[in-house]
């Protein structure tokens, strides 16, 4: 994967947090790459964020009792690693 696609998955992944988590989003992303995955947020990859979700659903649930909004996080999150299995689908198909 080239930066450049990890550097959008990361922005696409902070644009989903930055609703639940406000201004905090980018550094809180940023530190749970970095922490987690030991590399640097641009090369995030679809592969790193299902490995991810867990981490950051555990961090988000220090911050709130409320279950389901981790479980709406989570499945946004989720959602942003399906679209990149489905665009590989269709390019194989094609």
């Amino acid at each position: 994967m080239s930066a450049n696609k990890g550097a959008q998955l990361y922005d696409q992944v902070v644009r989903v947090t930055h609703v639940y988590l406000g201004p905090a989003a980018d550094r809180f992303i940023a530190r749970q790459v970095k922490n987690h995955l030991q590399k640097p947020p641009e090369q995030l990859s679809r592969d790193d964020l299902i490995k991810l979700i867990d981490w950051i659903k555990l961090a988000v649930s220090l911050l709130t009792e409320d279950n389901e909004i981790v479980e709406e996080y989570a499945d946004q999150l989720r959602k942003l690693t399906v679209k990149s299995t489905n665009k590989r689908a269709k390019q194989k198909a094609v």
